[in-house]
């Protein structure tokens, strides 16, 4: 049982003070964990990461589901180590972006052009600017009821945390159901040739209707607008590079980032050649679209990972790996989920290349209490659990039994909080959502 958290507590004492959050990511916040946990980490080696106080832990979202072959993954640091010595900035591009250009876009027949940034937001917000270009038209729409997609204005400010977010650009931005093609269509209606653009995941924890991303694709661009598939979280994951091959869809616009690199920062929009040129250079007396200008965009160290991330996707069909072993949690936490009788307060949410854990209190209402105390369980027995499963390509079977075996403990301890209340077993403040009006 892990109880040590002494250096944990005197960097939590420290950091708020010197950054906002805690963290660079909200995610990774305080608030988002139970007070019995790791601060911060120290180093991380395949599947386990250890925190500054020499816990040992299985890791088990991935660096937020950006590492998909293993923390300091040998193939993916030899390219890195290379680039490095060779420096990793210079005045005039190097080299290596001609070669990842051409790398990805093998994986993207669908698209001719590409664009290189270092996170999620710097590319969906790019997008989301070529379309309005292309368009000539204003607002943008996404999906209500998907959790995340740019810190920028056109986003953010359309949720709980709209906080220094003018008026004037909240009300560019429109939203829909998501996976709801009626939905969907009743928004275009209520605003006709405005919308520039929709950008939406391909898909998130539930099964998608049937043809409906292809119909939604199809039925946004017969309206004159560019549709943009979100691949951030689904990229690596689903399949080799994404849900656009799962599916066998031509969005025009495709936007990738988190697990491409195995956690380096490295991201990219791909799209069509008559959408992405527009932000070019050599159409002499074109209108001029400033697309993305990042310094470190092209950083070589962060290609480098990208392109040694891909040579090992196709070199040992990790794909196949890590939804192999996403079936096998699926199929023995579901398994001990009903031997302990608690399907109708613990539900696993998503595929196999993902799963998300759902906890509820008596009255089968979810419940961020109860779903803090079984993080501190879990996280008291070896796994850094935050209430999701991402499988990589360095978890193996044996990693699966410990997880199953430290989970069917942690079940029958949450059996005894449903029949007397998390507040009785829960040390600390239960986790908060990260989008929410006030802290």
């Amino acid at each position: 049982m892990i109880s040590n958290f002494k250096n944990s507590n005197n960097y939590r004492s420290k950091i708020h003070n010197l950054i906002p959050g805690g963290a660079h990511t909200y995610s990774k916040g305080d608030d988002q964990f139970p007070l019995l946990s790791p601060a911060a980490i120290k180093k991380g080696k395949g599947a386990y990461v250890w925190d500054i106080d020499d816990n040992k832990f299985l890791d088990c979202s991935m660096g937020l589901t950006s590492v998909g072959l293993g923390h300091a993954y040998e193939p993916v640091l030899d390219a890195v180590r290379k680039e490095i010595e060779l420096g990793v900035n210079f005045q005039r591009p190097s080299y290596i972006e001609l070669e990842m250009a051409e790398k990805f876009l093998s994986l993207v027949p669908q698209h001719q052009m590409i664009k290189f940034a270092k996170n999620g937001s710097i590319v969906t917000t790019a997008a989301v600017k070529i379309a309005r270009a292309y368009t000539k038209r204003n607002l943008v729409a996404f999906p209500y009821d998907h959790p995340f997609y740019s810190y920028d204005d056109w986003f953010i400010g359309k949720t709980q945390c709209d906080a220094g977010i003018p008026d004037e650009a909240k009300i560019l931005s429109v939203t829909y159901k998501a996976d709801d093609l009626n939905s969907l269509k009743e928004l275009f209606a209520k605003y006709p040739n405005q919308i520039a653009c929709v950008i939406s995941e391909p898909e998130k924890w539930t099964p998608l209707p049937d043809n409906y991303l292809q119909d939604a694709i199809t039925f946004v661009q017969a309206q004159g607008a560019i549709y943009i598939l979100d691949e951030m979280i689904t990229g690596f994951k689903t399949d080799l590079p994404g849900s656009i091959k799962k599916y066998n869809v031509t969005p025009d616009i495709a936007t990738w980032g988190k697990g491409i690199a195995n956690g380096f920062s490295f991201s990219a929009m791909t799209g069509k050649k008559e959408i992405m040129e527009i932000g070019g250079i050599i159409k002499e007396g074109s209108e001029r679209v400033f697309l993305t200008s990042t310094t470190h965009g092209g950083e070589t160290h962060a290609i480098a990972a990208g392109i040694a991330t891909i040579n090992e996707y196709q070199k040992h069909n990790v794909i196949e790996h890590n939804h192999k072993i996403g079936d096998l949690l699926l199929k023995e936490c579901n398994e001990l989920i009903l031997k302990n009788n608690l399907q109708d307060y613990i539900s696993i949410l998503g595929d196999n290349w993902m799963q998300v854990f759902v906890f509820k209190k008596n009255n089968k209402e979810v419940c961020m209490g109860m779903r803090t105390y079984f993080m501190q369980e879990m996280i008291k027995r070896g796994i850094l659990f935050q209430a999701a499963f991402v499988p990589c390509f360095s978890h193996t079977q044996q990693d699966i039994q410990f997880f199953t075996s430290q989970l069917n403990e942690c079940l029958k301890l949450y059996q005894n909080a449903l029949n007397d209340g998390y507040e009785k077993h829960l040390i600390g403040p239960p986790t908060k959502p990260v989008f929410r009006k006030f802290n």
